[in-house]
């Protein structure tokens, strides 16, 4: 289990294939690697994955081919963000998050919000249309590994669009900064939320 809260923007250094899906080699910042031992989970983008092999500033992981279609941002070298994985007697900073990517949004809107003392952002991102039943105001969302709060949603023929503020210390301690209109995110719902829409299901049959 994970936050959602960014514990560093590490970079992906090489990704190769290996048999039907890739190997991938992460650069972390010095010190981050300090208290991960062999196998444990390492939130990347917001997918939970298992560090196979590590040296005092990188670690390896294999990562499978249906994570690779599920997600995006997990194939190329560049920056990711990183979260190691909660622990019993940690902060509870942002919400429950599993590391199991529910789908891939399109940004469609990033904008400075005008007249905005905190010079805080404005994310639009049109997420599948499959999610809008788990997204609602106020409510939890992950972006990339991060948790936010959903400000508005907006649902139409064929996606949900989700708006979103940013504040600044997100945007410069995450790799969000980077966004560009058009590009993919990795989506995950609320965990909660997922299990009302289940038992809702089952009841009604």
């Amino acid at each position: 289990m994970f936050t959602g809260i960014i514990t560093a923007v590490g970079t992906i250094k090489s990704a190769q294939s290996k048999g039907d899906g890739m190997q991938l080699l992460i650069e972390t910042p010095a010190g981050y690697l300090d208290d991960v031992a062999l196998g444990d989970s390492i939130a990347i983008q917001g997918a939970c994955m298992t560090a196979t092999n590590f040296t005092s500033t990188t670690f390896e992981l294999d990562i499978s081919r249906e994570s690779l279609n599920k997600t995006v941002g997990l194939d190329a070298v560049g920056p990711v963000n990183l979260e190691k994985a909660l622990r019993l007697n940690d902060r509870l900073g942002g919400h429950l998050v599993s590391g199991h990517v529910d789908g891939v949004g399109k940004v469609v809107q990033f904008i400075a919000v005008a007249q905005d003392a905190y010079g805080s952002w404005l994310l639009q991102i049109e997420a599948p249309k499959a999610l809008a039943p788990f997204l609602a105001y106020k409510g939890s969302i992950v972006v990339n590994g991060v948790s936010l709060t959903v400000n508005q949603t907006e649902d139409t023929a064929l996606a949900c669009l989700v708006s979103i503020n940013i504040i600044p210390h997100t945007l410069q301690n995450t790799t969000l900064g980077n966004l560009q209109i058009n590009d993919k995110v990795n989506l995950e719902v609320d965990l909660i939320a997922r299990y009302i829409a289940r038992m809702l299901e089952t009841q009604n049959k």
